[in-house]
């Protein structure tokens, strides 16, 4: 058996997709809240006036914020051990600037981690998963002003004390690594310049956009060190966006820049949080594009004092890289890549590769040597209801299977793997997209982009075939 006695299968959502209940509670307006729907093909637009009459998605969500004991429940039913969420900033502190922390935020979480622990299902928590207080974003435009790491420091506090002797596992900044693309703007830093209308193509300043990642290093290191000293038995990991990338052909021009996307994409932000400094490779690039990153004296102890515990990642697809810049790029793809022509591509263009997942594993083992924890993986698909409302799936219990074989096969390659929490577990809205549509879950939300449904849920195929996938500790993928 190659998976660990205690391995922990689960899944995994984010607040600002599933809560719904935004102005619920004492809770503040996030820079998710400002964000329309959309579609793969359609952007959804940024406003920070809210416009009467418009679809916000994440006002509503799948309304998790009222049926998460129905939930849990679900999720019991599937055997979870673990369970990825993360605690909406605006809960705690609802413009980020308050003294005390809102109460009945934190009692919300005291209930779904009370929910959690009933059915012996560990919760991992995501501090901050792209949902900064939008009145940080009006005040200082987000995490490009160092003041918001106290501010962070502050919320960190709050719940670590709350939550102590609860929660064992933690994770600082989602896909941290999303704040080296112009998208991460607002997304990851809550960054928010002038001119930005349209979420895929933010207006964007790279000096301030780095300085604000580097905010971002400084607060994950102090949220590390903050952890430890509060309980040390808190376990606190980094979470990186892993886009695989392979050399579109053996030409050295494709292998070397392939290699420089991938140390910028996929190594930057991990080397600074698992190794506590800046990788060297990383200076060419600030020199050439007159990026030059402001510290104070002691940042850098900071980063070497608050290196992770873990390390986790999404993984959903890999790319290409090349040199010829007239090739054409894969539809739908967040991260930009060239198209493999020996793979396959999901509904949303998002190209399948389990055996990148094998490989991936590897690479990062290999590099950092710390126990690994995939934490988003699934197939974002349209799911359509039969006639007596059942939902056959098999597109993504063969995407799951094919991953899971290849994390088995890491594991038996010498990979430390701690877990897997597939992604969406229950459906929710997509955070590139902003849409319902694209599905992820086991279990089927009465949810549309329309903004109608009525959050009936549903068991899809898949629901049973990971129920048994977890009752076997991955041996049983059929």
């Amino acid at each position: 058996m190659a998976f660990k006695e205690g391995f922990l299968w689960g899944g995994a959502v984010a607040a600002n997709q599933c809560e719904g209940a935004w102005d619920v509670d004492g809770k503040g307006i996030s820079c998710a809240d400002i964000c329309t729907g959309g579609t793969h093909i359609k952007p959804k637009r940024i406003t920070p006036v809210l416009e009467e009459g418009t679809f916000y998605p994440s006002h509503e969500a799948i309304d998790f914020y009222h049926h998460y004991k129905e939930d849990i429940a679900l999720f019991a039913e599937m055997g979870f051990k673990v369970f990825r969420f993360s605690i909406a900033w605006t809960r705690i502190f609802p413009t980020g600037e308050e003294m005390e922390p809102n109460e009945a935020g934190l009692r919300f979480y005291d209930g779904v981690i009370a929910e959690c622990l009933r059915y012996g299902i560990e919760p991992l928590i995501t501090i901050s998963h792209y949902e900064i207080p939008f009145a940080l974003t009006k005040k200082y435009n987000g995490w490009s002003d160092r003041r918001v790491i106290g501010l962070f420091i502050r919320y960190c506090e709050a719940i670590f004390n709350r939550y102590k002797g609860k929660v064992k596992y933690w994770l600082t900044f989602n896909e941290i690594n999303t704040g080296t693309m112009g998208m991460g703007n607002l997304l990851s830093l809550g960054i928010l310049n002038e001119g930005t209308t349209d979420f895929s193509n933010q207006a964007d300043d790279p000096q301030k956009r780095f300085q604000g990642l580097h905010h971002q290093f400084v607060a994950s290191a102090m949220a590390v060190k903050l952890a430890h000293e509060i309980d040390e038995t808190y376990k606190v990991g980094c979470m990186i966006a892993f886009s695989t990338t392979y050399p579109l052909t053996c030409n050295p021009d494709d292998v070397l820049i392939c290699q420089e996307q991938n140390r910028r994409m996929n190594w930057f932000c991990s080397d600074v949080q698992v190794r506590g400094e800046y990788p060297a490779y990383m200076d060419r690039y600030f020199r050439e594009q007159g990026i030059h990153i402001k510290m104070e004296e002691n940042d850098q102890d900071l980063l070497k004092e608050g290196r992770v515990d873990y390390y986790t990642f999404s993984y959903y697809m890999s790319n290409c890289a090349t040199a010829d810049e007239g090739r054409k790029k894969a539809e739908g793809n967040m991260f930009g890549g060239i198209a493999n022509p020996y793979l396959k591509a999901s509904d949303w263009g998002w190209q399948i590769d389990p055996k990148g997942l094998r490989y991936t594993l590897n690479e990062i083992y290999d590099r950092y040597r710390i126990p690994l924890m995939v934490v988003e993986n699934g197939l974002g698909a349209y799911d359509e209801l039969e006639e007596d409302g059942s939902i056959l799936d098999d597109y993504r219990i063969d995407y799951l299977r094919r991953h899971v074989k290849e994390m088995h096969e890491a594991v038996l390659d010498g990979v430390d793997l701690m877990g897997y929490t597939p992604w969406g577990c229950i459906d929710l809205v997509s955070a590139s997209t902003g849409e319902m549509a694209k599905r992820y879950g086991f279990v089927y939300v009465e949810k549309y982009d329309d903004g109608s449904g009525d959050y009936t849920r549903r068991k899809k195929k898949s629901f049973a075939w990971y129920q048994k996938v977890i009752a076997s500790n991955g041996m049983d993928l059929d």
